[in-house]
C-alpha cells in the first residue's frame, strides 16, 4: 500500500565510480509500494548510473539497493528481474532486426513461464498488436518506446524503472507514454521514474528527488516540487 512502513525499493547512501571519477555521492532514497516517484536532474547528474547501479549493470563502491528488504546490492540482472524489478532503458535498446512479438517474447524469457497471455499489453498499446509481424527497427519512435514499455512488462514486475521514456519523442507522444505510465500505476503498478519532461513528471508522480551532480540535493511531494519557484526557474524555466 501506498506510504507502507517498509520501502519496496530502499537505496541507502549508494557511491558508484568509474575508475578515479566518482559519479554517485551516498544517494539515498526509497520507493513505496503503490507510488510513482520520479528523478530529476540535467544530464550528467547521474541519472542513468543510478538506474543501471539498481540493476547490476554497474557496480557500487559502497551503500545498498535493498528490494522488499532483501539487499540485491551487486546482483546480475537476470537475478533481479526474477525478483520483481524490470528495466525500460534510455534509448529504449530494442532488437531491430527482431519482430515486435519477438521483441515481447523475450521480455517475457526470464519468467520461463510458456505460453503468456498479451491481453493487457495490446490493450494498452493496441498499435502493437496491429505490428506484431513488424520489425522492431521499423516502428516509429513512439511505437518503439511503447513496445520498449510492453517488453519489459513481460516479465510481470512489481516495480518497472523508466530511464527517459520520453526521450526524443513529439509533445504529444510524450504525453500518451507519460498517460499510459500513469495508467499502469493506477492499475497497481510501482514506478520508478527518470525523466526531462518535468511539468509533466510532477504531475503524474507522488514524490519526485533532484539528482545534481550525483547528490540528491531535493526531495519532497510532486505538488510541492511543482509549485517551488526555485525547481521551476531551474527546470521549467518560470
Amino acid at each position: 500500500m501506498l506510504g507502507a512502513a517498509e520501502p519496496l525499493l530502499d537505496i541507502r547512501q549508494l557511491n558508484v565510480s568509474y575508475e578515479n571519477l566518482q559519479v554517485l555521492w551516498d544517494v539515498t532514497l526509497h520507493v513505496h509500494e503503490g507510488e510513482i516517484v520520479t528523478i530529476l536532474g540535467a544530464n550528467g547528474a547521474g541519472k542513468t548510473t543510478l538506474v543501471q547501479s539498481i540493476f547490476g549493470l554497474t557496480r557500487a563502491s559502497r551503500g545498498s539497493v535493498l528490494f522488499r528488504g532483501d539487499d540485491i546490492t551487486g546482483r546480475t540482472p537476470d537475478i533481479i528481474v526474477r525478483k520483481g524489478l524490470s528495466l525500460v532503458p534510455e534509448k529504449r535498446e530494442l532488437f531491430p532486426k527482431m519482430t515486435v512479438l519477438e521483441n515481447l517474447d523475450l521480455g517475457g524469457y526470464a519468467l520461463n513461464t510458456g505460453a503468456v497471455d498479451r491481453t493487457d499489453l495490446y490493450d494498452l498499446f493496441p498499435v502493437l498488436q496491429e505490428r506484431e509481424s513488424q520489425l522492431a527497427g521499423t516502428l516509429s519512435g513512439g511505437e518503439q518506446q511503447m513496445l520498449a514499455i510492453a517488453r519489459a512488462l513481460m516479465a510481470r514486475p512489481s516495480l518497472l524503472v523508466l530511464d527517459e521514456p520520453s526521450l526524443g519523442l513529439s509533445p504529444l507522444l510524450v504525453t500518451t507514454v507519460l498517460d499510459s505510465i500513469q495508467k499502469l500505476n493506477h492499475n497497481g503498478l510501482t514506478i520508478l521514474l527518470v525523466e526531462q519532461n518535468v511539468q509533466h513528471a510532477l504531475e503524474i508522480s507522488h514524490r519526485a528527488y533532484i539528482l545534481e551532480n550525483g547528490r540528491v540535493t531535493r526531495e519532497g511531494s510532486a505538488s510541492d516540487l511543482l509549485s517551488d519557484n526555485d525547481i521551476r526557474a531551474a527546470y521549467l524555466g518560470i
